[in-house]
């Protein structure tokens, strides 16, 4: 079978270079007994270095035309290619035993924000979460607090992963080449199992001040609050979202909280 003609509608860019895909399907040897799930496998590139590590994988694309490829080149794959949206799969199905994987993949520019919001759903599950998307993005996941690039992904994300921005990688390695570098990123589950505050309220606070990200907590708050309510002089009002920290927001949460009742 031809290879795959690349899509601008699925935002395909496929990765040519070996050296770069051995390293991304690398990012995952320090989970070696979990099962992995690849996102958008396109024609395999990094599938084969998972299938040569010995890795229990299972590949999830859209595209109907990589699908045949993949069937046809990767007869070890064999009930493991599952054609679908990733975004509106159960991740759980792919689990081991003890409900844990790994998901990795070249993930497709115009969707990236959205598979990392879809893996935030299923982070008692998702025990690491490595892989390549555009730099800018990568960057704004890892960011920490005070950074301008900092934002409701990166702060979502940190509560429960510790994130590495692992290295970049050049336009000139792709089939089309992107416009915009790319950059190679891994997610970690921390030790968190509770963040000490409403969770759902927690989500609220960190969209609407980044929302508004260039007022003040004290301005951008108002608007979750019951009218007429006095905001106290609290040093975190005088801050902008992207200045703070995880457990700052935590905290800030549960003022929003006090304020509410």
């Amino acid at each position: 079978m031809e290879k795959v003609r690349p899509k601008k509608a699925l935002g395909q860019h496929f990765l040519t270079d070996e050296s770069v895909a051995a390293r991304i399907a690398a990012t995952v040897d320090c989970e070696p007994a979990l099962p992995v799930v690849e996102v958008g496998p396109g024609m395999g590139m990094l599938t084969k270095y998972l299938l040569e590590a010995g890795r229990d994988v299972t590949v999830l694309e859209l595209d109907d035309e990589s699908v045949a490829f993949l069937r046809q080149n990767y007869t070890a794959l064999d009930g493991r290619i599952v054609e679908g949206d990733f975004l509106q799969l159960d991740l759980t199905r792919f689990a081991d035993a003890d409900g844990r994987l790994c998901v990795i993949g070249n993930y497709p520019y115009n969707i990236s924000s959205q598979i990392f919001f879809h893996i935030l759903d299923y982070k008692d599950n998702v025990t690491l979460c490595s892989g390549m998307l555009q730099r800018e993005v990568a960057e704004r996941i890892a960011a920490r607090e005070g950074s301008r690039t900092r934002g409701i992904l990166s702060v979502l994300l940190q509560a429960w992963y510790d994130i590495e921005y692992l290295f970049t990688v050049s336009e000139g390695v792709f089939n089309p080449p992107p416009k915009v570098k790319s950059g190679v990123i891994r997610l970690r589950r921390n030790g968190v199992t509770s963040l000490g505050c409403d969770e759902r309220l927690f989500k609220t606070v960190v969209k609407t001040t980044f929302g508004q990200r260039r007022k003040t907590i004290r301005n951008s708050l108002r608007p979750l609050l019951p009218p007429g309510t006095p905001i106290p002089d609290h040093p975190l009002m005088a801050l902008r979202p992207e200045q703070l920290s995880v457990d700052q927001f935590i905290q800030l949460t549960n003022l929003v909280s006090s304020l509410r009742q």
